[in-house]
């Protein structure tokens, strides 16, 4: 595995190109807020008339374009809309509008994966995956540090395309902690996993899962709440700063153990069984057919189960409980009014 940092990259390269950022979402507003303070002066946001983004870009004095013209103007454009929206996107948009041997972008590499995107022969084809939310990717970066970021390069006709993507990557704050180099396959299916099984499916059930064991046991929701939700972060930011071994050494014995002998009891054969079934899924495409689907149907499935879990009352504690420690909003990463 190879690991680049700032000082393999030639930061020159991306300033002097015009950058299209193609929407202004969590990670869109990052990629072009760090870009514009790295030095890259010419930086638009691409999005369509109407679009809720438009108010919040120019509010950063950023310039912002229609696609199609942006796709005319610009030598890179990244690709930060939705998965689902991006073949609609490139088809519509940008493949008879981009410049002969632009670069093409990407966060994620599912549409160039799974062939939902075929660029243009002439197009260089790269990928930025920042390791976290656009949120933590400014906030990081503002701060002087940065979130370690994937790179890639599917296609490369210009011979630059390798060193351009360091330079991007540099440019947004990747390249202080490190820019690991991999492919889209890899990215992408490592990625899905990941969502699925532990950062989002696998997390949000378990804390689901306890908090309605306990509620159901006859405890206080309150106190369910701080012990199978609230005290995540707590855990986390000890793993994160220094791996499992240090939030062992940060927790009591009797937590340590509770680990050791009931972990396994909750995660276990059965889990990891079904953990292969779930992998399986996304290498074969079943995962990203079905999601297609659930878009050709305006997400209906998808929008309903999104409505019945925000009425969960796991939430509506949460919010409660929120409320009385002001100093969680006072530091919190997004700001929907602005990002």
């Amino acid at each position: 595995m190879r690991v680049y940092y700032d000082r393999d990259a030639d930061l020159n390269l991306i300033k002097g190109r015009k950058v299209a950022i193609i929407g202004y979402g969590s990670q869109g507003h990052a990629h072009a807020l760090n870009l514009r303070d790295s030095g890259v002066k010419d930086v638009a946001v691409a999005l369509r008339k109407g679009s809720a983004g438009v108010k919040k870009a120019e509010g950063e004095k950023l310039k912002v374009m229609e696609v199609a013209e942006a796709a005319k103007w610009a030598d890179v454009m990244m690709m930060l809309t939705p998965d689902e929206l991006q073949a609609d996107i490139y088809r519509d948009h940008l493949a008879g509008n981009m410049k002969n041997g632009a670069a093409l972008m990407f966060a994620h590499g599912l549409n160039i994966h799974f062939n939902l995107i075929e660029p243009r022969a002439d197009l260089d084809v790269m990928m930025i995956a920042p390791k976290g939310p656009g949120h933590t990717v400014r906030s990081e970066y503002a701060r002087g540090a940065g979130v370690p970021v994937l790179m890639a390069v599917h296609r490369d006709v210009s011979g630059n395309a390798h060193d351009l993507t360091i330079s991007y990557g540099s440019a947004i704050g990747g390249g202080r902690a490190g820019i690991i180099e991999t492919t889209f396959k890899e990215e992408c299916e490592t990625d899905l996993f990941g969502e699925q099984t532990v950062l989002c499916g696998g997390l949000v059930e378990l804390m689901k899962a306890g908090y309605e064991t306990l509620v159901e046991a006859g405890y206080a929701p309150e106190m369910a709440y701080f012990e199978c939700v609230h005290e995540v972060k707590l855990i986390v930011d000890l793993i994160y700063e220094g791996g499992i071994a240090n939030m062992n050494y940060s927790v009591s014995n009797t937590a340590e153990y509770g680990e050791y002998v009931s972990g396994p009891r909750v995660i276990n054969d059965a889990t990891r069984a079904e953990m292969k079934r779930v992998l399986a899924d996304i290498q074969s495409g079943r995962f990203v057919k079905d999601w297609m689907l659930e878009n050709k149907v305006n997400q209906t499935s998808f929008k309903a189960t999104r409505a019945k879990l925000a009425q969960h009352p796991i939430e509506e504690i949460g919010e409660k409980l929120r409320g009385m420690m002001p100093w969680i909003k006072e530091r919190a990463l997004v700001d929907k009014s602005r990002n």
